[in-house]
């Protein structure tokens, strides 16, 4: 199969978790702090690896280990307790749609840092969508700042915090090969932890019994759900492309929010909605084949045999997917591929 077509899928996935829970979150964390409210979501993000669905529990994952914790831990810092609580306070001072699409802007990050740090390429079609998503958000930003000075600050805050997602997002690229509940379970159990200290020293009102209820859920969904399936798209293509396919998010929660009453939506809300669209076609229809040739690499993952890269040998060879570490093979090949483990090669 396709990796882009099987990550776009999973990425797809991943972006409605997420994007359904974004109006619900303005709502509940209405007379929380911004502390209170991350704190929870993590929480929730952190209970949903308790249970894992039925037939992943005994597929074998390369374990995360001690020498992970500082990455993780500046992971958890930048995605489970920055971002959040900006994002959170970022949502009180904007309408929910203009909330929700401003979260377009994490695929521009995405895409860049993905190819200033891990040199993912960038053809002239991501380059065009990028382009299409930044003047959606500019436009999206304008209509924000509409409201007043409040409404720009909000709408600022949201941008901070989606470029402290964006870069979450490509620091977690190594991790996507371990296994996704771990990381996440790490991540929140983290994030959850730094902001509900922050919220209990800064005095930070107490949420009710349905605020702690509906966040934890949110969190559950919208940060563990999505966070796994995000891992599991970027294992099979990437950072930026991952990143680029999870724009559907901003669109789903924006359709919640006006199906929850939110009157925001006009002009200025259908242009960025057409420009975000034209964007994500462009990622969606790429299709990426040619000849490449891989180095000998030494790694520990979970894989299986008939990929066209797991050859080596076992004892009894297994059918389900499996972890350990295993060589590669210098070689040359043709196949539809993603910027993944195995295909960091130059164009």
């Amino acid at each position: 199969m396709n990796p882009i077509a099987v990550g776009t899928a999973l990425a797809a996935l991943a972006a409605f978790a997420f994007g359904v829970t974004t109006p619900f979150i303005q709502r509940l964390g209405a007379g929380l702090g911004p502390f209170a409210t991350a704190a929870l979501l993590y929480a929730g993000a952190a209970l949903g690896t308790v249970a894992r669905p039925r037939g992943v529990a005994g597929r074998r994952e390369a374990a995360v280990r001690p020498q992970h914790l500082p990455r993780l831990l500046a992971i958890a810092f930048f995605g489970a307790a920055l971002a959040p609580t900006l994002f959170a306070w970022g949502l009180q001072r904007v309408p929910a749609t203009y909330g929700s699409l401003l979260l377009n802007g994490e695929a521009v990050f995405t895409v860049g840092l993905a190819a200033l740090i891990y040199r993912e390429h960038v053809g002239r079609r991501v380059a065009l969508a990028v382009l299409l998503m930044f003047a959606g958000g500019v436009v999206t930003v304008a209509g924000a700042s509409s409201t007043g000075s409040v409404g720009l600050l909000g709408a600022l805050a949201v941008v901070a915090a989606v470029f402290a997602w964006a870069l979450d997002n490509v620091l977690t690229r190594p991790f996507a090969e371990l296994d996704p509940a771990a990381v996440v379970r790490v991540k929140a159990l983290c994030g959850a932890v730094l902001t509900g200290t922050l919220a209990l020293l800064l005095g930070e009102p107490h949420p009710s019994w349905a605020q702690l209820a509906g966040l934890l859920a949110c969190g559950a969904t919208g940060y563990g759900l999505s966070l796994r399936l995000y891992l599991l798209a970027q294992r099979r293509m990437g950072a930026g492309r991952t990143g680029s396919v999870f724009a559907v998010a901003p669109f789903v929660g924006a359709l919640v929010a006006i199906l929850m009453g939110d009157k925001s939506f006009g002009i200025v809300m259908l242009v960025a909605a057409v420009l975000f669209v034209a964007g994500l076609v462009l990622h969606l229809t790429e299709k990426h084949r040619h000849e490449h040739a891989h180095d000998a690499l030494n790694h520990d993952h979970a894989h299986t045999h008939d990929d066209g890269h797991h050859d080596h040998r076992h004892e009894t060879s297994p059918d389900e997917p499996h972890a350990h570490p295993h060589e590669h093979d210098a070689g040359v090949h043709a196949h539809p591929h993603g910027p993944d483990a195995h295909h960091g090669h130059r164009h």
